[in-house]
């Protein structure tokens, strides 16, 4: 078993640490919020006070972050993770960043010893929890096969994708497909509800055919009973999105189905509805056609 430092404790990263601790590797946190750390410590985990002392102390380090400037100043900053390099220090970036910072991580970390994986997840809350997330992984093939008993801890559907960055890259295009069927679903449900159709009815047929997806199966009877809680959290929805428009720019991509999901969660945080589940984005077609999803029926 490894000592297994793990940085950013959020509704992912604390279920995701708790399962590496689950499968036996003494945990090592650190996080802004102290609430979860102390929950955390009190199952068994130790407490470290920055990112350099929790890589002191750990074999593997994980990351689970908002955004790249985040992940860059974990990594690359005072008292950072690079502060604490020592001889077979791995570093595993569970967030969700742009392609270029994670490539610039890997070249920086390397320099003073660190191998790197960019290894972003998909799976929600759910999967974080119960262990079954996907992982999309970038970096050095070897350091990946010594990493993939943890990531195994974690994840069900564990891939290499290829060198430094691809990890993300698959993420991108695991967002533009969320997203977009986020919003197909949405505009399913509504277009059911302004022409007098019973929603849940129209979803129950759907559901079984050609349009069956993840989002038609977990998200409809929570919409119905308002239960917008996040598993995935619009404002991240809406963030994700925007790394995958720079990225397509970057490539000389075009994107438009992803660019109109873009500007509808964007349009989403603007009504201060960032913390609500992507799901939600319901809302904003709601706002638009002038009506609410809704139904009497339960799902069968």
């Amino acid at each position: 078993m490894a000592n297994v430092g793990y940085i950013g404790l959020g509704l992912m990263g604390a279920p995701m640490a708790r399962n590496l601790m689950k499968a036996g590797h003494k945990l090592i946190v650190h996080n802004r919020s102290q609430a979860i750390v102390e929950e955390l410590v009190k199952e068994g985990a130790s407490s470290a006070d920055s990112p350099k002392a929790v890589a002191e102390q750990s074999d593997f380090v994980f990351t689970n972050l908002p955004d790249s400037p985040d992940v860059e100043k974990v990594t690359l900053g005072a008292d950072g993770i690079r502060e604490g390099a020592h001889e077979g220090l791995i570093f595993i970036d569970n967030s969700t960043i742009k392609p270029e910072t994670a490539r610039l991580i890997a070249e920086e970390l390397e320099k003073v010893g660190i191998q790197s994986l960019d290894a972003p997840v998909s799976g929600g809350d759910i999967g974080a929890k119960a262990g079954t997330l996907t992982i999309m992984v970038g970096g050095n093939p070897t350091t990946y096969e010594t990493a993939l008993p943890l990531l195994q801890a974690m994840g069900k559907n564990i891939t290499y994708i290829g060198e430094s960055g691809a990890g993300q890259i698959a993420k991108a295009a695991n967002q533009v497909i969320v997203a977009g069927t986020m919003v197909a679903m949405a505009e399913a449900l509504v277009l059911a509800q302004k022409s007098g159709v019973d929603p849940a009815r129209v979803v129950e047929a759907i559901s079984r055919g050609a349009a069956q997806c993840w989002a038609l199966d977990n998200k409809p009877q929570k919409l119905f009973k308002r239960d917008l809680a996040p598993g995935f959290k619009a404002s991240m929805q809406a963030k994700d999105l925007k790394i995958v428009v720079d990225t397509a720019r970057t490539f000389n991509t075009s994107l438009p189905l992803t660019a109109v999901s873009h500007q509808l969660f964007e349009a989403m945080v603007a009504m201060g509805n960032g913390h609500l589940d992507n799901s939600a984005v319901v809302t904003v077609l709601e706002a638009l056609a002038n009506t609410t999803v809704q139904t009497d029926t339960e799902l069968s």
